[in-house]
């Protein structure tokens, strides 16, 4: 990259970070108001774009501030991980650590309330009630956490035989901010989540239509790891357990189906390949999981978005990692810091994207030459990687065929896979690129989970070709 390039970068990335929203506060008792940057891995150094980039901006300073609920953090590195999470809703439910976490198991209720009201002012199907739960889950790193979610029960009782099935909603959330979760939305109504990627394409609406209630996980977890597989296939599948804690005469009997697309594909994917070893009790409650615009393998999508017009999506999600993985934060640079603890930090949706409009490569915000394939990236890489695993439940996968933000194989080499496995797998070729793939793939993906709902035998297009 040349160096105008990289000054136009920096001074665009600064500008925002400064425009958006106040510099951090001045730094207290243990804080260096100068830090000294961390021990570089082996092997390692800053490029000399990274170091003209730390010796032009001066470090932010933050005040001392308490590690994380889940582990102790070096004084530096907690200040600035909490600089860099999600600034708090203002609704407790959705801010507040609980206590005693430890004591319970993953899907045990924490706390519920009834969202009725304001629920069914965004959502065009009549209903009876909509609860907003929240529930014991577990972080990447096998820890204690909590998740969030909203369950909506349509206003027709359930006609069909057994209990009424439950089609869990894996909504693209794709956001850093707090409020921007489906849940808040539903809690609060509509703000800075503009819902859309549930009103189009309609999929509350169609569950409800037929009969089916609708559980809608937020599955960034508590600390919107935007991305981060793990916490999202936990969340999804304590979603069902908290369902099935709380209402048991309601849903302990009923069939619970998985449905996503893009960010939200990755919350279904994952619960999917977690749920023999995560929740084996599951096993036959969950009957499928539908998937479109999967990412599966994390270093390819990061290399094809790295200093593309996609790459303010690679860099959110960068951040939103470091929330859960805090050694990627250890490795941003001091432009970094200042754009991280700005109220980007917040953002919404689709929002992020634009970010990345003139191409930014991630080495612009990082500490360390050739970030994508660092010790730092390859353990995360690692830790994101489930296509090792055997999915539990069959698997109805769509992909675009011309999709320019995340690779066909993807999603191919998935199905693939899971067939040789054998897993009951349906794989679909959907016309044109990512966005329109959403929409062309929704017949096909809903006629596949209605018929999971149903109770249904998984049809099996394995050794079909697709």
């Amino acid at each position: 990259m040349s160096k105008l390039r990289a000054v136009v970068v920096v001074a665009a990335m600064v500008g925002c970070s400064l425009l958006v929203g106040p510099v951090p506060a001045s730094a207290g008792p243990g804080i260096s108001e100068h830090p000294q940057p961390p021990t570089q891995p082996a092997g390692s150094v800053p490029s000399e774009l990274q170091q003209w980039i730390d010796a032009t901006i001066p470090a932010p300073s933050f005040a001392p501030a308490p590690s994380p609920p889940t582990r102790a953090l070096p004084a530096e590195l907690a200040a600035l991980w909490q600089a860099v999470r999600s600034a708090p809703s203002g609704d407790p439910i959705f801010d507040e650590w609980p206590s005693g976490l430890d004591a319970l198991a993953p899907g045990d209720i924490v706390e519920w309330r009834d969202v009725t009201a304001t629920s069914a002012l965004l959502v065009t199907e009549p209903i009876s009630r909509a609860v907003l739960l929240k529930f014991r889950t577990t972080d990447a790193s096998g820890r204690p956490s909590f998740g969030t979610a909203t369950l909506i029960i349509p206003a027709a009782a359930w006609t069909g035989p057994g209990e009424q099935p439950v089609l869990v909603s894996a909504l693209p959330i794709n956001s850093l901010g707090l409020n921007c979760t489906t849940s808040y939305a539903m809690a609060h109504g509509l703000r800075n989540n503009l819902f859309g990627d549930d009103l189009f394409p309609p999929t509350t609406a169609w569950a409800l239509s037929r009969g089916y209630a609708v559980l809608i996980p937020d599955h960034e977890g508590p600390w919107m790891a935007y991305a981060e597989p793990n916490v999202a296939g936990h969340v999804v599948l304590d979603t069902i357990r908290a369902v099935r804690n709380l209402f048991p005469a309601e849903f302990e009997g009923s069939r619970f189906a998985v449905g996503g697309y893009s960010g939200g594909a990755i919350a279904s994917y994952a619960a999917a390949m977690l749920l023999d070893e995560y929740a084996p009790e599951l096993g036959g409650v969950m009957v499928g999981a539908a998937m479109g615009g999967l990412v599966t393998d994390y270093r390819m999508v990061a290399q094809r978005f790295d200093g593309s017009s996609e790459s303010g999506i690679l860099l959110a999600v960068a951040l939103a990692m470091g929330r859960e993985y805090p050694e990627i934060l250890e490795h941003m640079n001091h432009l970094a810091q200042w754009v991280a603890s700005s109220p980007i930090k917040d953002t919404c949706g689709d929002s992020n994207g634009p970010l990345g409009v003139v191409g930014i490569p991630i080495e612009v915000a990082a500490d360390i030459a050739d970030p994508l394939d660092s010790d730092v990236a390859d353990a995360v890489f690692a830790r994101t990687d489930l296509t090792n695993r055997k999915s539990g439940v069959p698997l109805y996968i769509y992909h675009a065929a011309t999709d320019f933000w995340i690779p066909f194989e993807n999603g191919y080499n998935l199905y693939r896979d899971q067939c040789a496995r054998g897993v009951p797998a349906v794989h679909r070729t959907e016309p044109g690129e990512h966005i329109i793939a959403l929409f062309t793939g929704f017949p096909g993906e809903i006629d596949w989970l209605d018929g999971r709902l149903r109770g249904e035998p998984a049809p099996n297009e394995c050794g079909t070709g697709s």
